[in-house]
């Protein structure tokens, strides 16, 4: 699966992640583009999923119009720290995950 890391997931949660090609927002240069753009320029490059920490997202998009799934990891932040006992659920989801679809893991 094609992962596109938002800006506000820690770039080393792609360790955490094999078997999954894994991208950071910025080093594909979309540092800039807001969500609705951000998550079409994904779906045009060809990613499955972008993984998230903006619980925000719900609301500013359609989620039935969604270009591509979007994962929310809801952590006590954004430090891999926080994030990394979600990792095995992180990886459920990815390997099940079904197209366009709109899913949060953790508390």
């Amino acid at each position: 699966m094609k992962v596109l890391l938002d800006e506000n997931i820690p770039h080393d949660l792609r360790h955490f992640l094999p078997g999954h090609e894994v991208f950071k927002v910025a080093y594909m240069g979309w540092h800039s583009l807001e969500n609705g753009s951000l998550l079409q320029a994904a779906a045009e490059g060809g990613f499955d999923v972008m993984l998230t920490k903006d619980s925000g997202v719900e609301y500013k998009q359609h989620i039935s119009d969604l270009p591509v799934s979007v994962l929310v990891i809801r952590a006590k932040t954004n430090k891999l720290d926080d994030i990394r006992p979600l990792v095995s659920d992180i990886l459920s989801v990815l390997n099940t995950l079904q197209p366009r679809t709109f899913i949060r893991v953790g508390g």
